[in-house]
């Protein structure tokens, strides 16, 4: 399996905790407030970025503990496990460091080693929520299948927030500047483009394959806000100079791209779904986009509290969708019972207090 030898110390409310022995199905079990998300967010570490509940290095320390924490996990290679690791320093809390074979690395460079996908109930809200928090979702899945899109999104950033600072000034600036940092937001931009689109175009093919139920059929289209060539984003941003000094800030590009998301069939607008019907969108494309990514790297997808919402034929359903993923799955619940079809074939830890203690 993708990753085992799991510890995890002072984070959240773990003190010290480890998991071993790891399957394809992995079950963390307890009441609420247990610890059992706190374990899917340590693990979603392991990928670029600041994790499931995208906080801050400091909030994610436990507390009364270090002021820091530390993780490792081993990944499964062809000839030995890589020993992935993140942590961070008491002496540096809002710094979180990453650690591959015990040398220092770069966080983007953990998605080179594995794929992560998650599901949480935090995400139910996300057809209505900002386009923002749907372009994170866009992001989060791209980098999973191309490593290399989180360091081009760290780059359009990057160029977007100088140039940003420019149109800002009172004083109006060098156009040779501007044209310069026009030109690094144009390729970034375009590229980050490019590898969204490609992502919709894989899941789209990915969900026509799908079977046609119990699991809602989503249709996904990506709306650009500039062109997606560079020389043409380039004369796009030339264009609008004027309207953007004076709104403050950069109008076009990706940063205010949106995902649209339909459900087949009706034609309806998810966000103008039941909230099941939602639910059921969502689900849809985390499994398309945990097969996808199951053909790259080692791929582990999180689920938190996903079957207990679900009845047995869409419980059932979405075990076997999941078994032959090819992903290494875990997964949160309050009790035993929504998982008594794969009890047998799964590792399953009882959450409690803060720690894990194998139970199967």
């Amino acid at each position: 399996m993708p990753l085992d030898r799991i510890a995890l110390a002072d984070f959240r409310n773990h003190r010290e905790s480890a998991l071993d022995g790891t399957r394809q199905f992995n079950l963390l079990l307890g009441d609420n407030g247990a610890g059992k998300t706190n374990i899917l967010e340590a693990l979603s570490l392991l990928a670029p970025g600041r994790g499931l509940r995208r906080a801050t290095p400091a909030e994610m320390a436990r507390k009364g503990g270090s002021g820091g924490f530390t993780l490792g996990a081993d990944l499964a290679a062809d000839t030995m496990p890589v020993r992935l690791g993140t942590l961070v320093d008491p002496a540096r809390p809002n710094r979180r460091m990453v650690r591959i074979n015990g040398a220092d690395s770069s966080a983007a460079t953990l998605g080179e080693w594995v794929s992560l996908g998650w599901l949480t109930p935090a995400m139910d809200g996300l057809f209505t929520d900002s386009a923002g928090a749907r372009r994170r979702w866009l992001d989060r899945m791209a980098l999973a299948l191309a490593p290399t899109h989180a360091r081009t999104a760290i780059r359009y950033d990057e160029a977007l927030r100088e140039r940003n600072r420019l149109l800002a000034d009172d004083a109006p600036p060098d156009p040779l500047w501007l044209g310069a940092i026009e030109q690094r937001l144009a390729e970034h931009g375009a590229a980050l483009a490019s590898g969204r689109r490609a992502l919709v175009a894989a899941l789209t093919q990915a969900l026509s394959a799908a079977p046609d139920g119990p699991f809602a059929r989503p249709l996904l289209a990506y709306q650009p806000t500039a062109p997606e060539d560079t020389a043409a984003f380039a004369e796009a941003l030339l264009r609008h100079r004027a309207r953007d000094r004076a709104a403050g800030r950069t109008l076009i590009g990706p940063h205010r791209d949106e995902l649209t998301v339909t459900m087949a069939g009706s034609g309806a607008p998810a966000a103008h779904c039941s909230t099941g019907e939602q639910k059921a969108l969502l689900i849809a494309v985390t499994l398309a986009h945990a097969e996808l990514a199951a053909k790259g790297r080692p791929a582990v997808l999180l689920l938190d509290e996903v079957a207990a919402h679900l009845d047995p034929s869409r419980r059932a359903a979405l075990f076997e969708r999941l078994r032959g993923s090819g992903t290494q799955v875990w997964m949160t619940g309050t009790e035993a019972a929504p998982f008594a079809a794969i009890m047998e074939e799964a590792a399953c830890w009882e959450i409690a207090g803060g720690a894990a203690h194998r139970v199967s």
